[in-house]
């Protein structure tokens, strides 16, 4: 059984036990309470109740603390035990007494049976949950027993992991270590024979450099008298350079000076006409004011030099001053 259907049996036990108690307490006071008030002295027989309450309230006690011992496993000794069965006993007493005091077997037998009921119950009550205890502790110890083995066999099965997992690595790194070994000797071999052929290719490569460097020497020398002689041609031909353009610098300078005293003579020549009646041709008359503008004449005096109104002459001072009147008079 599991741990439910345990507690689900002690609950039974015990809800059958205590309707078994109540419904004898009930009977109980019932039967004994008309004996009581008639063996009591005049006046107190309202007290009739308490003595058959006083005998249940001590079986309530016995029955509810033998459940808590038996659940605990423990063992009051024997005063519950003469406590048990001396309160069934009074029981018993006291509700066959008034039919045995009347000669009435029958009653008698029938007012026994709640009694004897509560005594029995209480006692296969008491046995029911010692032998659940009992059990339950059994089961409990079965229970941690073998989870024990289980955690002693997962622990060993651990362990015996761990060793074959420790052999093994143990037997990897002793392969890994000859691999090593062997690689190492290889290695050697293989370095020596590199070195022997490194040092063959070495000397070959220095006999090599020594004739490229004997070959280098002599294309430098030769390129170091090619370089002086290039030198030299160049130096002359920009010596011819220099002198070529400063004849070509002083040949436009004599140029520029001639176009200028050519100008001005055309200008003073356009200029000494003085002022005119009539309007000169356009072609003219541009270059009237063109010259006019380049004395610095004020507009007033180029419209009397070339009879246009001052309005066209001041548009064209207006074109020599952004640059239009330079592009016409050269297109003119």
């Amino acid at each position: 059984m599991n741990s439910v259907q345990i507690r689900s049996a002690e609950r039974a036990l015990s809800v059958g036990t205590w309707l078994i108690v109540g419904g004898a307490m009930l009977f109980s006071i019932l039967t004994v309470t008309p004996l009581m008030e008639r063996h009591s002295p005049k006046g107190w027989e309202w007290t009739a109740p308490i003595l058959p309450l006083v005998v249940d309230a001590a079986v309530v006690i016995v029955v509810r603390l033998d459940a808590v011992l038996a659940a605990l496993g423990g063992h009051g000794g024997r005063w519950p035990i003469a406590l048990r069965w001396m309160t069934g006993a009074m029981t018993l007493a006291l509700n066959v007494a008034d039919s045995a005091l009347k000669k009435d077997l029958v009653g008698a037998a029938v007012h026994a049976v709640a009694p004897l009921l509560l005594i029995v119950t209480a006692e296969t009550g008491l046995a029911y949950r010692r032998a659940i205890t009992t059990a339950q502790s059994a089961r409990e110890a079965q229970l941690k027993a073998e989870r024990a083995e289980r955690e002693q066999a997962a622990t060993e099965r651990r362990e015996a992991q761990e060793r074959r997992v420790r052999e093994e690595r143990e037997h990897a790194a002793q392969l890994a270590r000859e691999q090593r070994e062997h690689e190492a000797l290889i290695a050697r071999e293989q370095t020596a024979r590199e070195e022997a052929a490194r040092r063959e290719e070495r000397e070959r490569i220095e006999a090599r450099e020594r004739s490229e460097r004997e070959a280098r020497e002599r294309r430098e020398q030769m390129r170091e008298q090619q370089q002086a002689e290039r030198e030299r041609l160049e130096r002359e031909a920009a010596q011819r350079r220099e002198l070529e353009a400063r004849e070509r610098e002083q040949e436009a300078r004599r140029q520029q000076q001639e176009r200028a005293e050519r100008e001005a003579r055309e200008r003073a020549a356009l200029l000494s006409g003085g002022p005119v009646n009539e309007k000169l041709p356009e072609d003219k008359a541009r270059l009237v004011v063109h010259a006019s503008f380049g004395e610095g004449l004020p507009v007033r005096a180029a419209a009397e030099l070339c009879g246009w109104s001052t309005g066209w002459v001041s548009a064209r001072y207006q074109e020599h001053r952004d640059g239009t009147g330079l592009v016409l008079e050269s297109a003119s």
